[in-house]
């Protein structure tokens, strides 16, 4: 599929609405309902991480629990999930590759999102102390043995640690973001008045997840709008 961002509402209107007639209307309710929970409010940034089954699993996670998109820091290490434990999932998230720290930070403070690093080291807020509604946020996830770099600690408008309650001191990274992301876009749907995407994202996502589910849809497009 070319490039198809920013386009008029209409133009992805007229394209969902024409190869909606090559899916099922199970699939196509599927597809709405689960568009509907989507959100960019909150995202998550992975910091190089190593294991191919902790990038399957957050990728398991967001898409689980509606979050639209993951960006990825990748100085040390490649962001790699298992097809064979994603499952086909990533289909359904972005993914936004970064080079480096810097470009990551700047990337996401300039969409007007608060840093919000992951550690149990730092005393700051818990997942019930957290304030959700005071602006949008990513949650920054470190390496699977290091955690966050002090590049991110240095860029962290806040810090987040989930208690313990034993004798171990910390999860690993994809038991974190499991019980971080559901706690979080959970209490942002009860109180966030805006946590949904806007109709333009909505009507993109839509065309694009549309796209991915019919058999041979390039050709059906092609066939329909041969001008393009």
């Amino acid at each position: 599929m070319t490039n198809t961002a920013n386009k008029p509402l209409d133009w992805y209107a007229e394209r969902t609405a024409y190869l909606s007639e090559f899916m099922s209307e199970e699939r196509r309710q599927v597809l709405q309902r689960t568009l509907d929970s989507r959100t960019r409010y909150m995202t998550i940034l992975t910091e190089n991480t190593y294991h191919a089954q902790n990038a399957s699993a957050l990728v398991r996670h967001c898409e689980a629990f509606g979050v639209q998109d993951i960006h990825t820091i990748e100085t040390r290490c490649k962001f790699n999930p298992n097809v064979n434990i994603v499952r086909g999932t990533d289909k359904w998230i972005d993914l936004h590759r970064h080079r480096t720290t810097a470009e990551a930070i700047a990337d996401l403070k300039g969409r007007g999102y608060r840093i919000v690093a992951t550690t149990p080291h730092r005393e700051d807020k818990t997942p019930e102390t957290f304030d959700v509604a005071a602006s949008p946020f990513v949650l920054v996830f470190g390496t699977e043995h290091a955690g966050i770099s002090d590049e991110i600690v240095a860029a962290a408008d806040e810090f987040l640690r989930i208690p313990m309650c034993g004798m171990v001191e910390s999860l690993n990274v994809s038991a974190s973001a499991a019980i971080l992301i559901y706690m979080l876009s959970s209490r942002m749907r009860e109180t966030v008045p805006d946590w949904r995407l806007t109709a333009g994202k909505r009507a993109e996502i839509l065309y694009r997840w549309t796209f991915a589910s019919v058999r041979d849809a390039e050709a059906i497009l092609r066939r329909k709008y041969p001008e393009e």
